[in-house]
């Protein structure tokens, strides 16, 4: 069986500078991911890598069993939804909220093709799934953050990616707002047929039990990857950090405090 994602020694510079080193990873099937990393550790460059807009200055990238080099890259990111924050700056706030799901069929910014009944019908059942269906007739601009995450999420699965990567995704959310997004993320991802999930992240406590693996990226490099239970030990992290922290766990979620 083909694996989600393999990197084998991947390597990114960027003027004279080693953005990425050596990444070795492999998502197997039925995984979803996290990735944890401070600021300028790599991982929107990998991000950017996995979904063919970055070409590796050394090594190998297969993305759901196709190798860069011998794929339509174009093709295969209709297969990859992508929730970030630089999409939101891009996208027009006065569409209306079904309307910008509809778009994630056709990985438009706005909505120049003439969606079927049945599209509407789809981001209906994504919205009521995400449950944000109240926002049927609102415009982007006035949904709170939140609520914005959430049509960005069903918009990203309007095409039915096998692959969901969620980059920052609770980035400026208060507590409730944080909260009701990841218990919908947590839903979304015990569904059948949900896409492959990759949840990026700067903070342990957003992990959730259903990421049952984790990549540590430090300075371009792995750090430490595999089983969330495993990786995410109070030693670990404190050497990963390189500040003395104390981790404990609660309802299956790591919560960090510096020592």
């Amino acid at each position: 069986m083909a694996k989600i994602i393999e990197l084998k020694q991947v390597t990114w510079r960027r003027e004279g500078k080693m953005v990425l080193n050596g990444i070795d990873w492999a998502v197997e099937e039925g995984e979803h991911w996290a990735m944890l990393g401070l600021n300028g550790s790599g991982k929107t460059t990998l991000l950017n890598m996995l979904s063919g807009y970055l070409w590796p200055s050394s090594g190998e990238i297969k993305v759901l069993g196709n190798r860069f080099g011998d794929v339509d890259l174009r093709e295969l990111r209709k297969t990859i939804g992508w929730v970030s924050s630089s999409l939101q700056e891009k996208l027009h706030g006065g569409e209306k909220a079904q309307n910008l799901v509809v778009s994630g069929k056709f990985a438009s910014i706005g909505l120049y093709e003439k969606p079927t009944d049945e599209d509407y019908d789809r981001a209906g059942a994504l919205m009521d799934q995400l449950r944000c269906s109240h926002l049927k007739d609102r415009s982007y601009q006035t949904c709170s953050q939140g609520e914005q995450q959430k049509l960005l999420i069903a918009r990203a699965l309007m095409a039915s990616p096998k692959l969901l990567i969620l980059d920052e995704a609770t980035n400026g959310l208060d507590f409730i707002s944080k909260e009701g997004l990841l218990e919908s993320i947590s839903q979304l991802a015990e569904k059948p047929g949900a896409p492959h999930m990759l949840y990026v992240t700067h903070h342990t406590e957003e992990i959730l039990p259903i990421f049952s693996h984790t990549l540590l990226l430090r300075r371009g490099e792995v750090f430490a990857k595999g089983r969330t239970t495993e990786v995410l030990n109070e030693e670990g992290l404190t050497e990963f950090f390189e500040i003395p922290v104390k981790l404990s766990w609660s309802q299956q979620r790591a919560w960090l405090t510096r020592k």
